[in-house]
C-alpha cells in the first residue's frame, strides 16, 4: 500500500479519480489550491485506488495522506 500526500497545504478542488479505479504513473489524481494556484498532485507508480480520504472543499496540511494505492496495479 502506498499513501499519496498533499505537497503543500491548500484546498482540494478536484477529486479526479474514484476508488477501484486503475491509475497511471504519472496519472494528476487530485487538484489542489494554495495561494491561488491550481497544483496537481500526480502518482509516481501505478495502481489501484484503495481509499480516497479527502474531499471537495476539504483543507489539508502539508504531508497529509490524500488517498491509498495499492501498488502495481495494471491500468
Amino acid at each position: 500500500m502506498k499513501e499519496i500526500t498533499a505537497s503543500m497545504a491548500g484546498t482540494v478542488l478536484n477529486v479526479l479519480v474514484e476508488q477501484g479505479s486503475d491509475i497511471q504513473e504519472g496519472q494528476t489524481v487530485l487538484m489542489l489550491e494554495s495561494m491561488k494556484m491550481e497544483i496537481p498532485i500526480e502518482v509516481e507508480t501505478a495502481g489501484k485506488v484503495l481509499e480516497i480520504k479527502v474531499s471537495t472543499g476539504d483543507f489539508v496540511n502539508e504531508g497529509d495522506v490524500l488517498l491509498t494505492l495499492e501498488s502495481g496495479g495494471n491500468a
